[in-house]
C-alpha cells in the first residue's frame, strides 16, 4: 500500500494532527512521519505523497525529494520549482499577473562573491542611488532577495540609514523595497490551489498576539476587499505552483497590496497560529493530500508546476493563468481573532524594526 508521508524537522503540533487526521479520514493510504534509511538514485519510495516541511534547511533532504518526485511521489511542494524560487522574481510575477506588489528594486551584494574578481562585473555599473532612493522613496526595507524569518532585514528612513545597513550585508543580494503604511494586515492561507483561509494579522504585535486581531474594513468595502484578496491569493499560488502557502497582504488605501507570498513551508504551530485556524489547516492539508494521493499515477510526474512554468512549455504565457483565478466563495473562510488562552506572556513586545538591527522574531518562525 502506498502512504501519505510528511517530512518534518522539531516542529510537532502540525505533522503529529495531520497524520492523525488523514488516518481517520480514510484507510486507502497509511500516513506517516517520513522514514529514511536509504537513498538510491532512480529507485521509488514507498509515499505517493510527502508533505515537505523541513528541505528549505536540509539539503540532503533535498535532493531525496527530487529523486522521489522522479519516481513518482507527489511532492508537495514541487522541490524542482521552490530550488529556483525566489522573492524578486516572485513580485516580477506578480506584476505580469496583476497582483500588487511594493515597488522594488535589486541590489548587487556589497561584497563580491567567493571565487570572482572585480573583473568578474565588467557588466555591472555603479547603481544609481539617486534614482532608486527616488523610485523608493523613505521609509524603506532592505532584505534578502531569497531568504525567509525576518533575518537580514533592515528598516532604512534616510540615504544615511541604508548605506549603513547596506554596509553589513556581505554577499547577500538584497531587495530595496518601498514600506506600506497600511490600515489592514491579512495572512491567508492556500491549500491545494483552491482553499483559501484569510486571517487578520497584525506583525507589530508580539509573536503570540499577531493573530489576535480584527480586520478594520467593513461592509460593502470589506466585502470586496475580500474577494480581491482572494482572487489575488489564487493568481499567485497558480502562478507560482504552490500546493501549500501563504500570502501576506498590506491594504493601503483600500488596495491589498501582496508583501510576502513565497512560504512553501509556512508557520502551522497550534501555539502561533491559533486552535482555530489549526484546526482548518489540518483539515485542508489532510484533504488536499488524500486528493492527489488517489490520482498519482506511477511512474510519471505527478508534481503541481505553475502556470508561468506551463506556459512558458506551451507557449501560451500566463493566459492559463488568468483563466483560472475566478473567486469561489465557497472555498474561502474567513479567520476570527485568536486569543490563546496558553500563550505565554511576553512582557517586552517587540518594537518596529530599527536601521542597522537584524530582526530576529518579526515573524513566525518554521520549525527544524
Amino acid at each position: 500500500m502506498k502512504k501519505i508521508g510528511i517530512l518534518h524537522g522539531m516542529e510537532r503540533t502540525f505533522p503529529e494532527a495531520f497524520v492523525q487526521r488523514v488516518n481517520e479520514k480514510q484507510a486507502d493510504f497509511q500516513a506517516e512521519p517520513v522514514s529514511i534509511d536509504r537513498v538510491e538514485q532512480g529507485v521509488a519510495t514507498d509515499y505517493a505523497v510527502i508533505i515537505d516541511r523541513i528541505s528549505q534547511d536540509v539539503p540532503f533532504y533535498k535532493a531525496f525529494l527530487k529523486n522521489a518526485a522522479l519516481t513518482g511521489t507527489a511532492v508537495v511542494n514541487n522541490p524542482f520549482w521552490w530550488s529556483a524560487d525566489e522573492k524578486f522574481f516572485n513580485n516580477a510575477l506578480a506584476v505580469q499577473l496583476g497582483v500588487p506588489v511594493p515597488k522594488t528594486i535589486l541590489l548587487p551584494s556589497k561584497h563580491r562573491p567567493d571565487d570572482t574578481r572585480h573583473e568578474s562585473f565588467s557588466n555591472l555599473q555603479h547603481m544609481n542611488w539617486p534614482a532608486i532612493f527616488e523610485r523608493i522613496g523613505f521609509p524603506a526595507f532592505m532584505k534578502p532577495h531569497s531568504g525567509g524569518g525576518w533575518k537580514n532585514v533592515y528598516k532604512v528612513d534616510n540615504a544615511e540609514e541604508m548605506f549603513r545597513a547596506y554596509d553589513e550585508t556581505g554577499q547577500l543580494v538584497m531587495l530595496y523595497q518601498e514600506a506600506i503604511d497600511f490600515t489592514d494586515y491579512f495572512r491567508c492561507y492556500c491549500i491545494g490551489g483552491k482553499d483559501v483561509r484569510i486571517m487578520p494579522y497584525e506583525p507589530r504585535n508580539a509573536p503570540h498576539l499577531r493573530y489576535d486581531a480584527e480586520m478594520k474594513t467593513t461592509g460593502d468595502a470589506g466585502k470586496k476587499l475580500m474577494a480581491t484578496m482572494h482572487d489575488y491569493i489564487l493568481k499567485l499560488n497558480h502562478g507560482l505552483g504552490y500546493d501549500f502557502n501563504t500570502v501576506e497582504f498590506a491594504v493601503r488605501d483600500g488596495i491589498p497590496i501582496a508583501i510576502d507570498f513565497c512560504n512553501p513551508a509556512p508557520d502551522a504551530d497550534v501555539n502561533s497560529v491559533g486552535q482555530a485556524n489549526f484546526d482548518w489547516v489540518v483539515e485542508a492539508a489532510a484533504n488536499m493530500a488524500i486528493e492527489r494521493a488517489a490520482r498519482v499515477q506511477k511512474g510519471k510526474d505527478n508534481l503541481t508546476w505553475g502556470t508561468f512554468v506551463r506556459g512558458s512549455v506551451m507557449g501560451t504565457g500566463l493566459t492559463e493563468a488568468k483563466a483560472e483565478t475566478k473567486p469561489d466563495a465557497a472555498k474561502m473562510e474567513v479567520g476570527q481573532p485568536i486569543k490563546e488562552k496558553a500563550a505565554k506572556k511576553d512582557s517586552n513586545p517587540e518594537k518596529a524594526p530599527q536601521a542597522n538591527k537584524k530582526e530576529k522574531d518579526d515573524k513566525p518562525k518554521k520549525k527544524k
